[in-house]
């Protein structure tokens, strides 16, 4: 098979022809059709996240057919088609997968990181951490629900009742999440880098009652924030924009360091905290709450072998909705 590998951190992705994986017992064997790319792949690739298994194919936002199944294997079968998220393994015994926190599993492996993801045209994956794609998203579509829809999701529960929620960053997550917001009557306040002017256009054309730059004050109090963008200067001015009582909810797995603020801007029983990965109930909840929305993803496709100039994209802030490298012709087709 074909693959995009990352052999040193900080250098680009080299194309590589691998030997087709073996699934395990416990495993099935997927066709890729399509791999959104995240910005946590971004972390990976530069060296931020620094325990990455080298040479490793990135990428954890994974659709693609079982081709084949370990002898373990019950819950899936040749022809299904499933959807592989970041958090790969859990161990199933330690003190937070035994109290319904396997977010937080002590020797948890993550997909495109510790375990080889999908920036390649096969993959091999654990069957307890496949869910299956709702019907009527072509495999486009469905990628970044797997990362940006899932960890959103999540993120986006840590807000509680909130009704006025102001996002900073609007990229792959803020553009699903904001769908579930509307949906559901809240209020959605956009921030994006300063001078961003078509990513203020595209939160409002999604329904965003506001939009502006990330270091402004919105016009009205805000009962919550997520901060999407990896920036540990945005905890401050997220602080200043909530009410008493709000949560600033840090929603990337990497962050810059976050400057000293006063403490009065956190008084007020103001909270703030991180969400780390997710869990199945997350998957599960999100992917069956997807289609009655209906959650529609923008997605930009790109070869498997434009993978080096989907992440600086990505990087530079072009991309619009989601990016996704398209790996065969089956990932625009509708099912």
């Amino acid at each position: 098979m074909r693959a995009m590998i990352l052999e040193t951190p900080g250098q680009p992705l080299k194309m590589a022809e691998l030997p087709i994986p073996e699934p395990a017992p416990e495993q099935v064997l997927l066709r890729i059709h399509a791999c959104g790319i995240c910005r946590t792949d971004l972390h990976v690739v530069d060296g931020e996240l620094t325990q990455p298994k080298l040479p490793l194919i990135p990428g954890h936002q994974i659709v693609g057919t079982v081709v084949s199944t370990g002898s373990q294997v019950e819950t899936f079968k040749s022809g299904d088609r499933v959807g592989v998220p970041w958090l790969g393994y859990t161990c199933n015994h330690c003190r937070y997968c035994l109290t319904g926190r396997e977010n937080l599993c002590d020797n948890a492996r993550f997909t495109g990181y510790q375990i080889d993801g999908g920036y390649a045209e096969y993959t091999v994956a654990d069957e307890r951490f496949c869910f299956p794609i709702p019907e009527g998203y072509p495999d486009l579509q469905a990628a970044p629900l797997l990362c940006a829809g899932l960890i959103g999701y999540r993120s986006y529960r840590m807000t509680g009742d909130a009704e006025r929620i102001g996002f900073y960053g609007f990229g792959a997550a803020a553009h699903i999440l904001i769908q579930l917001a509307r949906y559901q009557g809240r209020q959605v306040f956009a921030f994006t880098r300063s001078g961003d002017i078509q990513g203020q256009q595209f939160a409002r054309e999604l329904g965003a009652v506001w939009a502006g730059s990330s270091d402004e004050l919105p016009p009205e109090p805000l009962d919550a924030a997520i901060i999407f963008a990896p920036v540990g200067k945005l905890v401050p001015d997220a602080l200043r924009a909530v009410v008493k009582g709000g949560v600033v909810v840090c929603a990337g797995i990497h962050m810059s360091d976050i400057p000293s603020f006063p403490y009065e801007i956190l008084w007020g029983e103001r909270v703030v905290r991180s969400v780390a990965n997710l869990t199945r109930q997350d998957g599960e909840e999100f992917l069956a709450l997807a289609p009655n929305v209906p959650i529609r993803t923008e997605a930009n496709p790109f070869s498997l072998f434009e993978a080096n100039k989907a992440l600086n994209s990505l990087r530079s802030g072009k991309i619009k909705g989601a990016a996704v490298l398209v790996v065969n012709n089956l990932a625009v087709s509708p099912h």
